[in-house]
């Protein structure tokens, strides 16, 4: 409902004339036949900007579900990211710059990182591991922890990044599925200017498991038992003598971890050469990310943003990239404007979750910075309600006379964005944007027929890409249901969304957070977004509660602005509100309020704990809870 009277208003919001005139991809259209018609020749081409030892010799060979690129050829992603740039003669240029809370900072050059990365490279040798081990990073998001994803990376051996804040039993069970040689961890992780305590959980995560560990020791230095070792000894200690241990494309180079809604983890495998590949082709094209810029990506390298766009693209890219630890309204809530403006920030990639939190604390805030540099704020990694896409157009990038707000989507198994709003095409309030090159996608009913303009349905994919996951860590069915769950061999996303006459798509959430009230489908991201356009509300999630007239009725959490107070005036407004800006069958029955929603640690709202608890059922996995 929602989304029919945004196809009636069809808002606009551009980028400056002068900025689109500038961008990388002048013409998506053309971009984008191209690489549907010709996709051999199209990322063949896009391949030959990197070194490969061994030239491939075929593109893509595509047996559904099976894919592989870059047939025969042999690389090291790593290598692509160091030696290559500073052979490029960018020894001396800043790769990342590491910003911690309290302001401290410390930058890296590429040939420091190649340097330092050679260094532990040469130890995790001497420990033992080599091509194809398994390397579990227990880090919070410092210099230290890009390293030690590099340097696993560098010899061959996979790495498997767990979120520095997950508990005992997450981490535990990532080790255990992934059959680890060695774990990296950190002692302590700083936020709101507190220490997390990593060690105990790391400490009680490997009781009794036969494998090494590298202690980070940031608190203090503490003395280690046998098998154990100081990563900055590890480090210092050894000689830069380690070199890239070329491998074939398809080699895995990381496993990353996702929560699904049911069942353990999944251990999503990524490879060496499409993952490179296409996450530098969005960089470049979607992000418009050009060679002079710094680069900031707010999310944790525990995330695939992270290991996609703090890591992997831009140093492969020559970029320089920004990390920050700590949260991001602290001290206050102009910290990261204070950094955008300290660092000359470029481009930003942050989540909705963050453009609502800057909502809630009032355009003040970014008003007191020089934010004249960004020229690129894109979002995502949930829906991103109009009202957010909106208040960030106005605030962020001048109403759009400096730079552009871009929406888009992925996931973790896709590895970089597939659909998305590029700077040369419009922003459309509600709607993620158009798919991108080299993505085939579609919205189909549940027999996999494609459902008309406008109507909802499910998210599919019709042809793999080159950053697409290879497979699940361990279990192989487990990847084949993905493109086994819609008929037609497609890829089923688990998304519901829908798409208008000029190919928009808006991505309205999971397929298991779509309401059916009295026979009608209505998307949560479309009730938050309603009640979010309320003056009185920085955030709100809705879930489905069991009625017996409608099926299902609607209950409402909302996270009031600071200054508003809770009332029963205030949720009857609530309600009256969505009533008028959705119809009759979308207002919510009841309105909670809450001081926060629960999230995971990268921002999205977890729906199915509010639903669990409403229902007084067991919620599952809930080891990506934020707190």
């Amino acid at each position: 409902m929602a989304l029919e009277k945004l196809l009636k208003v069809q808002e606009r919001l551009w980028a400056p004339e002068d900025l689109r005139k500038k961008v990388n991809l002048q013409d998506y259209a053309a971009e984008y036949r191209k690489s549907l018609e010709d996709p051999e020749g199209f990322w063949g081409a896009w391949a030959g900007r990197f070194y490969w030892e061994k030239p491939f010799t075929k593109v893509l060979e595509w047996n559904l579900p099976e894919h592989r690129w870059f047939l025969s050829g042999t690389t090291n992603a790593v290598y692509n990211a160091l030696e290559r740039n500073v052979e490029r003669g960018l020894r001396n240029k800043v790769a990342l710059l590491y910003l911690a809370e309290d302001g401290r900072e410390e930058k890296l050059t590429y040939g420091e990182v190649l340097d330092r990365v050679r260094r532990l490279a040469t130890g995790l040798r001497r420990l033992g591991v080599g091509k194809g081990d398994r390397v579990v990073i227990y880090m919070p998001l410092t210099l230290e922890g890009v390293l030690a994803m590099l340097a696993t990376a560098y010899i061959g051996a996979i790495h498997s990044v767990v979120y520095a804040g997950l508990g005992v039993a997450a981490l535990r069970e990532r080790i255990l599925d992934a059959q680890a040689k060695l774990l990296i961890a950190g002692d302590v992780s700083y936020r709101r200017g507190k220490g997390v305590d990593l060690r105990s959980i790391a400490e009680e995560a490997i009781r009794d498991l036969p494998l090494k560990v590298v202690w980070f020791q940031r608190a203090y230095k503490a003395e280690l038992p046998e098998g154990h070792y100081d990563f900055h000894e590890l480090l210092w200690g050894n000689p830069p003598e380690a070199r890239a241990e070329m491998v074939d494309a398809e080699h895995p180079l990381f496993i990353l971890y996702t929560s699904g809604s049911t069942g353990k983890p999944k251990g999503v495998v990524h490879v060496h050469g499409g993952y490179m590949v296409g996450t530098t082709y969005h960089l470049r094209t979607f992000f418009d990310v050009k060679d002079e810029d710094v680069f900031w990506a707010t999310s944790d390298i525990g995330w695939i943003v992270g290991h996609s766009y703090i890591v992997y693209a831009p140093l492969l890219e020559g970029i320089t990239s920004v990390l920050r630890e700590g949260a991001p309204d602290h001290p206050d809530p102009g910290a990261l404007w204070q950094a955008v403006e300290r660092y000359r920030v470029n481009v930003m990639f942050t989540a909705p979750t963050a453009v609502r939190m800057f909502m809630r604390y009032g355009p003040e805030w970014p008003r007191k910075y020089d934010l004249s540099s960004l020229r690129l704020l894109a979002v995502a990694g949930e829906p991103l309600n109009p009202e957010a896409l909106k208040w960030a157009y106005a605030h962020l990038v001048d109403g759009g006379r400096r730079g552009f707000v871009a929406d888009n989507w992925w996931q973790t198994e896709l590895g970089g964005p597939t659909l998305g709003t590029p700077l040369v095409l419009p922003a459309k309030p509600g709607f993620a944007g158009v798919a991108l090159p080299g993505v085939e996608a579609e919205v189909v009913d549940e027999e996999g027929r494609p459902v008309p303009p406008g109507q909802g349905g499910l998210l599919v994919l019709k042809r793999p890409f080159p950053h697409m996951m290879r497979t699940v860590w361990g279990d192989h069915e487990r990847y084949l249901r993905y493109w086994q769950e819609v008929p037609g061999g497609v890829y089923a996303s688990g998304d519901v969304a829908s798409k208008d006459e000029e190919g928009y798509f808006s991505v309205l959430g999971r397929a298991d957070d779509v309401l059916n009230v009295a026979g009608h489908r209505i998307g949560t991201a479309d009730v938050e977004s309603a009640l979010v356009s309320h003056p009185a509300v920085a955030e709100a999630a809705v879930i489905g509660v069991p009625d017996p007239l409608k099926g299902e009725a609607i209950k409402a959490f909302v996270v009031l602005r600071l200054g508003q107070t809770p009332s029963e005036e205030l949720k009857e407004a609530l309600v009256q509100h969505v009533r008028r800006e959705l119809g009759p069958i979308a207002t919510p029955s009841e309105v909670v309020f809450l001081d926060k929603l629960p999230k995971t640690r990268s921002g999205k709202i977890l729906r199915r704990l509010l639903k669990a608890q409403a229902l007084g059922k067991d919620p599952g996995d809930l080891s990506t809870l934020e707190e």
